[in-house]
């Protein structure tokens, strides 16, 4: 029997072809599953606690394991989610500001600063800014291993799964996680390390947030209580968090899950309908409360010749004052000018304004 040669020779072709496109499939997925076991194994060790007892020995306390744990429903809570290499506690003259200006303004309510990637005083190191911020006996710095701190609380198991791992803003992920773990674990008031605190918080009830814009939450500044309504809604955050997590989102998890969440209790997305009345004892605060200066506006924080606008619409309006680090990180202040967020500053966290150096 004849064979037709044209014929055979495709045939035999084509089995090359499949062969050769099965190899390089199977190549390129071994190399996606490397690749992403790489990454997560990248992502975790930032958080991962030492092995050594040598190490651990000159860490902060976790606060899984410490006596002293946050007051339920009174405690300010904020967290630093870099990675550390030098395992040093660290912290910039904007994050201690912050924390300086909770603790000045509230000296009756603990102020619990968590660090997720393990850190301590090692060696004596000289650090002004933390050394101002001993001055207030009710700030505590504390490690926090975050597969034991998710423990027995809803997100666990989604936690132990590693998918937070695989994020492409890891960091940001990671505080976004922990803001809404530590409000449902303790409640109290969650705010992020660029503010500046106004106001005793014994003054304001508790439950709120603030709107960003007319139909958006922030994040950055969450007060829950510890049981009822705050619980209940802390519990809805964690739930929203891991069924609607995006990696690969920068916002979808942050502010968007409160936004999300009281879409749900308050049936609208409406800001100014948001009262405790609709929203079952929670509260958003207009725009003017947190987020009085916008992000577009964030330069005015520096610029002399906006000091006076900026510090009229605070004064009238702000309970909390919001820097918008995200754009305004690399902006300088010199210590003694006249910018608001140096005026500010001066009054609100003297001890570490003054303690920054040249620049702050």
């Amino acid at each position: 029997m004849l064979r037709c040669p044209k014929l055979f020779h495709r045939r035999q072709n084509s089995k090359k072809f499949l062969l050769i496109f099965a190899v390089v499939a199977f190549l390129l997925i071994f190399f996606v599953i490397i690749t992403v076991k790489h990454a997560d194994r990248n992502g975790r060790k930032c958080f991962l606690p030492p092995m050594t007892m040598s190490c651990k020995d000159n860490l902060l306390p976790d606060i899984t394991e410490d006596g002293k744990i946050p007051t339920p429903g009174k405690t300010i809570l904020f967290h630093e989610t870099s990675c550390s290499e030098d395992q040093i506690i660290k912290l910039n003259s904007r994050q201690a500001c912050a924390i300086e200006s909770a603790a000045k303004m509230n000296p009756d309510w603990d102020v619990f600063v968590m660090f997720v990637s393990p850190v301590g005083f090692l060696n004596k190191t000289i650090l002004p800014l933390i050394d101002a911020l001993t001055f207030y006996d009710n700030i505590h710095f504390r490690n926090v291993n975050l597969w034991k701190y998710a423990a027995n609380t809803p997100i666990s198991e989604w936690f132990r799964d590693g998918r937070i791992f695989h994020s492409s803003y890891l960091i940001s992920h990671v505080s976004d996680f922990l803001r809404y773990l530590s409000l449902y674990k303790w409640g109290g008031t969650y705010l992020d390390l660029d503010v500046i605190v106004k106001v005793k918080f014994d003054t304001v009830a508790a439950n709120y947030a603030g709107a960003q814009e007319e139909d958006y939450v922030g994040a950055g500044i969450i007060n829950l209580d510890h049981d009822g309504c705050g619980h209940e809604i802390a519990e809805m955050c964690l739930n929203d968090f891991q069924i609607n997590f995006d990696g690969d989102d920068w916002a979808k998890n942050g502010p968007g899950v409160i936004t999300r969440v009281l879409g749900q209790v308050c049936q609208t997305n409406k800001s100014l309908l948001m009262t405790r009345e609709r929203c079952r004892g929670f509260k958003l605060f207009p725009i003017s409360a947190f987020y009085a200066i916008p992000w577009q506006d964030w330069r005015y924080f520096f610029n002399e010749e906006k000091t006076k606008e900026v510090l009229d619409t605070l004064n009238n309006q702000s309970i909390i004052v919001h820097f918008w680090n995200k754009f305004s990180s690399q902006e300088r202040v010199r210590v003694g000018d006249n910018s608001a967020y140096g005026q500010l500053a001066d009054q609100y966290c003297p001890n570490v304004y003054r303690s920054s150096g040249e620049f702050f």
